[in-house]
């Protein structure tokens, strides 16, 4: 967002950049836009918001958030939600999950042709401010940065 706060008598404007406080945007269009494996959209104090793209059968693999409450909504696409290993659940368009802080889980992409795009809210935040990770393995790359 800029806000002009003056100009001159040539018609030069001084401009300052104000930084949004919060995320408005149409988030379902952003998802199907986005084509990068994760791209943090928001993130504050409390949560962030992350659009992602799964290519035909790639996952998101098995992790666990110990103090983590996860949010996802599938915008396009089917989805298999496994928790802890045991327990299977098949997600389409338009369906939404909540995934317990400490669960074990990971996301596929049932399809191993088709895109996956959906978006999740972690809170409170679990990635660095505006990371885009545009691969699979970029993601795990910079996850084995950060847990060595």
């Amino acid at each position: 967002m800029i806000n002009i706060i003056g100009s001159t008598s040539d018609n030069y404007f001084f401009i300052r950049r104000i930084r949004m406080i919060g995320y408005v945007g149409n988030i379902e269009e952003q998802t199907l836009k986005n084509n990068y494996f994760r791209q943090v959209m928001f993130t504050g104090k409390h949560c962030q918001l992350v659009v992602m793209c799964l290519q035909g059968g790639e996952e998101i693999g098995r992790e666990i958030h110990p103090g983590t409450d996860q949010f996802f909504r599938i915008e396009e696409g089917e989805a298999m939600f496994i928790f802890n290993d045991n327990e299977e659940h098949v997600v389409k368009n338009g369906e939404a999950v909540v995934v317990p802080a400490g669960t074990y889980h990971n996301v596929m992409n049932a399809s191993k042709t088709e895109k996956l795009k959906l978006y999740t809210v972690y809170a409170p935040p679990n990635h660095p401010d505006g990371t885009i990770h545009k691969t699979k393995t970029d993601a795990d790359a910079a996850e084995e940065e950060h847990h060595n």
